[in-house]
């Protein structure tokens, strides 16, 4: 049996994609999942299976919501090493975010990500996982809105104090 992290892009947003975590919990329990813990609404799942999740239940979302959410599983193993690598300290874990890529970026456009930042901003890619500093948010970020762009690949954000939960609870699983 496997810990895994489990994250769902764009659900619970602007009123779109709406899933209820404790349906999601069922789910995830019905298709034989175990230690399902969520973190807030905008998925964040922990869980434990002898399968790593991903296509199988984006489609019985989608068979039981109407929508098909992305997502990115990383293993407990993976997840840990992401937090470990983290280039930045922890005096600015409240301007941190990291981004999780579906898979390694082929070419990355990093003269792209260099135009595109702020002068504030600063950015490491490490494999799978592109880290972000952002003093000033990301709410208005051109560095952001194109990160996948200049990617060429999927990604889903999460702010440092998310991750630190979910770091948590998975120490805790």
């Amino acid at each position: 049996m496997r810990t895994y992290l489990f994250l769902l892009r764009g659900i619970n947003v602007g009123g779109k994609n709406i899933l209820p975590m404790r349906d999601l919990t069922s789910l995830l329990e019905a298709n034989g999942y175990q230690n399902v813990k969520t973190y807030i609404q905008s998925g964040n799942v922990v869980l434990s299976g002898s399968k790593k999740p991903g296509e199988i239940i984006s489609k019985a979302i989608e068979s039981k919501f109407g929508f098909k959410p992305e997502t990115m599983v990383l293993e407990r193993s993976e997840f840990e090493k992401a937090i470990e690598s983290n280039p930045f300290g922890p005096d600015e874990a409240k301007s941190i975010h990291i981004f999780f890529l579906s898979e390694v970026p082929k070419s990355p456009n990093i003269g792209k990500l260099v135009t595109l930042s702020s002068a504030t901003e600063k950015y490491e890619l490490n494999g799978k996982v592109f880290y972000l500093y952002a003093p000033d948010g990301i709410g208005r970020s051109r560095l952001v809105a194109n990160l996948e762009k200049c990617m060429g690949v999927s990604a889903t954000g999460r702010n440092f104090n998310t991750i630190s939960k979910l770091m948590k609870i998975i120490k805790n699983a």
